[in-house]
């Protein structure tokens, strides 16, 4: 089984009500209310039901990622199988950052992620981002860019911090 096989993750403009709550619950806040809301729905249901989100602002020429948060009730009620086509893919997080990346590396030259705990820096370092001289700003770099203009992202980045 692979997680494909019950999981769907897709980009929307506008966060379907559904996200919000899983969102507060992680972070105590509402939800952003601009794009980009990247979530991953669990199809093991006969809806499908949200298990995972990240999301992402445009910058330009960067793209800052955070507010990550995962269901971790969702993952209880999934299949033994189905659990182990998750940890296979890395994680549900590791399979909705990895999948982001893919997704938006045409459009941007770096994504910036915000990283506020160990376990989701792992990820993020997993999935091929890199620390920067800032505390918690990671990067990954999707195209060769100068070290000058590296330097400018990275400073453009981290004055939205925290994002």
């Amino acid at each position: 089984m692979s997680i494909e096989d019950f999981i769907e993750v897709r980009e929307s403009d506008d966060a379907p009500a559904a996200l919000e709550s899983l969102f507060r619950r992680k972070h105590a806040r509402a939800l952003p209310q601009f794009p980009h809301h990247v979530a991953a729905y669990y199809r093991g249901e006969r809806n499908a039901v949200p298990v995972c989100y990240v999301h992402f602002t445009d910058c330009g020429d960067i793209l800052l990622g955070g507010g990550a948060c995962v269901d971790n009730r969702m993952l209880r009620r999934m299949t033994e199988d189905q659990r182990a086509a998750v940890h296979a893919a890395g994680g549900m997080y590791h399979h909705v950052l990895a999948w982001s990346v893919r997704h938006f590396a045409p459009r941007f030259d770096a994504i910036f992620g915000y990283c506020g705990d160990a376990l989701a820096e792992r990820v993020d370092r997993a999935v091929g981002f890199q620390p920067t001289a800032h505390e918690r700003l990671l990067v990954y770099w999707t195209r060769d860019v100068d070290a000058r203009r590296r330097g400018h992202m990275i400073e453009k980045a981290n004055a939205f911090v925290p994002f």
